[in-house]
């Protein structure tokens, strides 16, 4: 991974290389018996299906046969069979993303390179050249190369019980959220928000443009006009939004998570902030809240958590909580069309389970549907792909503290994963919107502004 995390892995590299190497006189080695037999000669049938011929990136296999890439965008080590059982057993990005999470895939050059050369891929790879697979894994059998894969790697989330039920979603989240804050603080920087910051001046730092993107959020919910303003966060992380809305607001807020580590660190946070007074940090669900009031809600990062048939009653449930000309702040990752992540999927495996992206449009209707008047829709596509490169960078920088903090397997999907979000949120294939909301007062009285003036 980039240069350092080459050489942290180039000595087990190399002791997993010879422990798995034919010997010279192996049909499968490089001696002798000559070159037809390598590893890279075999495969490639089976690589042109799946990548195209050339592939776009350079591959490089455990008996040192390599096939070259049509790119400069680094190389993919093949570090023992394992990897090539895995992606046999499982011929999608969750085979190629055990494989990698495992060690057994290694990645030299910049992982966003590698995300993008993947991304564009020879047309019709996938597809093409499909009636030559079977000569290969034959070919791969008879030179001892078709074995059935290792267990999945820990870091894989296996999950039980019906779907977005209270127990589900508290392991899902947990999942994700409990890996420790400290490691969160390494990637997450001095601001631990884990979400979309806003870059008002793209040379800001990261810190800052959480800050811009928190007041946003409260000029937005109108906690600038009205001190002393209560404020429901849902899904609160670890407290940054809202400290940022009672220090600099005057908000009494009530922030939930179902993250035991974040609502501890959270916690720790507001008291150290001088904060107690006006914060309150809960372990609770917001099925849980009861008949609560507030003035105000913001839901940061949470829906995708809630899914799309949920939806309905989640919005629904933070309508009634709010007073007449209460607004809610949905922010949230979309897709056209919405997507469910799958268990195919490496993100919906190792790093989001049960997660959905909900489109945009049904995020409006939804809130239409429990009585909001939608009166704002803001992208920030943009600014979250700047916000993950901030993120890779920060676990770059940090890169061995990570793995003592959470081991290896973890680092590498954090990395993999916020790397390839940044790509989709650049080329469109993945956004985020701000949908502000208002619940009319009698006579229909919104109590919004006229225009984004004032918002900043």
């Amino acid at each position: 991974m980039v240069a350092q995390a080459s050489e942290r892995v180039g000595t087990q590299g190399e002791g997993h290389r010879a422990a798995s190497t034919p010997g010279p006189e192996h049909p499968g080695g490089t001696g002798p018996r000559g070159r037809a037999g390598d590893v890279a000669t075999v495969l490639r049938p089976l690589v042109a299906a799946l990548l195209g011929d050339p592939p776009p990136f350079r591959l490089e296999f455990w008996d040192g046969s390599s096939l070259e890439g049509t790119r400069t965008a680094g190389t993919l080590r093949f570090v023992s069979a394992d990897a090539l059982a895995r992606i046999l057993w499982m011929p999608n990005e969750l085979g190629l993303g055990r494989a990698y999470v495992s060690g057994d895939v290694e990645v030299d050059g910049d992982v966003f390179d590698i995300v993008v050369a993947f991304r564009d891929r020879a047309p019709g790879a996938g597809t093409a050249g499909w009636h030559a697979v079977p000569a290969a894994v034959a070919a791969a059998r008879r030179l001892g190369l078709i074995r059935r894969p290792p267990p999945p790697p820990p870091e894989e989330a296996r999950l039980a019980g019906w779907r977005h039920s209270l127990r589900r979603d508290r392991r899902a989240v947990g999942h994700h959220y409990d890996v420790g804050n400290d490691f969160y603080r390494l990637v997450l920087g001095a601001s631990m928000t884990y979400s979309c910051a806003r870059f008002v001046d793209p040379t800001i730092s990261l810190e800052a443009a959480q800050d811009a993107k928190h007041e946003l959020v409260c000029r937005k919910l109108g906690l600038h006009e009205r001190p002393g303003a209560r404020l429901l966060d849902v899904g609160c992380g670890w407290g940054s939004m809202a400290m940022h809305a009672a220090a600099h607001h005057g908000a009494r807020v009530v922030g939930i998570t179902i993250s035991t580590a974040q609502a501890e660190r959270a916690r720790e946070r507001v008291a150290a902030a001088g904060l107690e007074d006006r914060v309150e940090i809960r372990l609770q669900d917001y099925r849980e809240l009861g008949g609560e009031r507030f003035d105000a809600i913001s839901s940061i990062g949470m829906s995708e958590h809630v899914g799309h048939a949920k939806l309905d009653a989640y919005v629904g449930l933070l309508h009634d909580a709010l007073e007449p000309g209460g607004r809610l702040l949905n922010h949230a990752i979309s897709s056209v069309g919405g997507s469910r992540l799958g268990r195919t999927s490496f993100v919906g495996r190792y790093v989001f389970p049960d997660g959905e992206l909900i489109d945009v449009g049904e995020v409006v209707l939804a809130m239409e549907r429990a009585g909001f008047e939608v009166r704002d829709v803001e992208s920030l596509r943009e600014h979250y792909a700047t916000t993950l490169r901030h993120w890779v960078a920060n676990l770059d920088a940090s890169w061995d503290e990570a793995v003592r903090l959470v081991g290896a397997g973890r680092a590498r999907v954090w990395k993999l994963y916020m790397a390839g979000s940044a790509i989709g949120f650049e080329d469109g294939g993945i956004a985020i919107h701000q949908v502000l909301g208002v619940v009319p007062r009698p006579g229909g009285a919104s109590g919004m502004p006229r225009s984004r003036a004032g918002w900043g």
